[in-house]
């Protein structure tokens, strides 16, 4: 009679079942789009830092520029094309902090340019 293998019972250290599902990212972000972001800001901040013909100015100006920017990043991020808004999102914020980093050498040297 030709001998039976028993049916081993798994222990229970290694669970067996179903696989589990795989959840892919719909709109995966791609450094393109966040180098295209990144540029696309980098130019609106630039070009809004032109516009200002003074200290005060530039800084209202930059600031203005920035939150458009980023209510646009916002809509981008919501809508889809997440890389362009991470990359947008993060110029704006660099062409702020240059806008706020001029606000604070003024103000050390004694002049509040903001009002």
């Amino acid at each position: 009679m030709p001998r039976r293998e028993a049916i081993r019972l798994p222990s229970g250290l290694f669970p067996v079942g179903p696989p589990r599902p795989v959840f892919r990212e719909p709109f995966p972000i791609r450094g393109g789009a966040v180098a295209l972001g990144m540029v696309a800001g980098g130019l609106w901040m630039m070009l809004f830092g032109l516009l200002g013909s003074d200290a005060g100015g530039y800084a209202w100006i930059s600031i203005a520029a920035g939150l458009v920017a980023w209510v646009v990043a916002a809509v981008l991020a919501r809508m889809g094309d997440r890389g362009a808004a991470v990359g947008l999102a993060v110029s704006t914020a660099v062409g702020l902090a240059i806008a706020m980093i001029v606000v604070a050498v003024r103000w050390a040297a004694g002049d509040w340019v903001l009002w």
